[in-house]
């Protein structure tokens, strides 16, 4: 099986910053792309930002600026550093990421189980 094992969150002042990393392992024969995900208290979970394995990037509008999204993919990680934060980017992020397992050649889409990201003076 694939985990993806997320860190970084915590409390920060709003202006802060935070960066997040995500650490995939098990039977991984090769990750397409990667993301960040967060679910705010009674809200959807949203994309916040994506990576190709060719290092496309996407954001959404809402941190565009602020967020970057980098990988590395000798070490199958990903990370979110977070910069300028806003009290609105309260949530608990969740890696994900598009493995193709090593045992199978089956492709799964992978969750990590999340890391709570507070905003607050």
């Amino acid at each position: 099986q694939v985990q993806l094992v997320e860190s970084g969150g915590g409390l920060v002042q709003p202006g802060g910053s935070l960066r997040l990393s995500c650490a995939a392992s098990g039977s991984i024969f090769r990750i397409n792309a990667m993301g960040w995900y967060r679910q705010a208290p009674g809200k959807q979970r949203e994309l916040v930002a994506g990576v190709t394995s060719g290092g496309i990037t996407n954001y959404a509008d809402s941190v565009k600026g602020r967020f970057t999204i980098s990988r590395d993919n000798a070490k199958n990680m990903v990370y979110l550093q977070m910069n300028s934060l806003k009290p609105e980017d309260t949530a608990v992020y969740y890696c994900n990421a598009a493995v193709i397992t090593r045992a199978s050649y089956r492709r799964l889409e992978v969750w990590g189980q999340g890391t709570l990201v507070t905003v607050s003076s």
